[in-house]
């Protein structure tokens, strides 16, 4: 019996070398995986947390937060680049400019995900394990549908945060609030 053919894997460089094709991708262990664009509710959704996180990082100069387009370098060999909805990196985390042209080294402070009618369970669970293993302190998984949120810390514990609960930064924005009611 044969054994399997090895996999192409793709490197980070690599990965930031792709044309520019309007799509957008990650990689999960050296492999290309390929974004569907978000449905519209997804979106909106994302760019509401996204101004909430924004306006309190930059009154308190926290660090800087952002949304999916910047790639995070998870691990090396093989290379697993991510990119959540929303992300937050505390000031002190900050890359100097010369490495602004890359990938983050490591992981958000916080990440968050909105997921969308293509997203896959499993899928989004594996992204959370990937955040959560390279040092994310807190993930938020928001779910349009039911209209609730999951918060997965570091520490391992999970929450379920119903559609009239409120996020909280817990350590990772300390002070930051966010009743899900204003953004659904």
């Amino acid at each position: 019996m044969a054994a399997p053919a090895p996999r192409n894997l793709m490197t980070a460089d690599e990965l930031m070398r792709l044309p520019d094709d309007g799509n957008r991708y990650e990689l999960a262990e050296g492999v290309l995986i390929a974004m569907a664009p978000a449905a519209f509710r997804s979106g909106r959704l994302a760019g509401r947390i996204y101004r909430s996180i924004d306006a309190f990082v930059e009154d308190h100069g926290l660090g800087a937060c952002g949304v999916p387009d910047t790639g995070f370098k998870l691990f090396s060999n093989p290379d697993t680049v991510r990119q959540p909805d929303v992300w937050f990196v505390r000031r002190e985390r900050l890359p100097s400019p010369d490495e602004e042209t890359r990938y983050f080294e490591g992981a958000p402070d916080l990440a968050v995900e909105v997921l969308s009618p293509s997203d896959r369970f499993n899928e989004v669970m594996l992204k959370v394990r990937d955040y959560l293993r390279a040092g994310t302190r807190l993930v938020w998984v928001f779910d349009p549908g039911p209209r609730t949120v999951g918060v997965f810390r570091a520490d391992g514990s999970y929450t379920l945060v119903g559609a009239d609960g409120t996020l909280h930064g817990e350590d990772v924005l300390p002070g930051f609030s966010l009743p899900l009611a204003t953004i659904w």
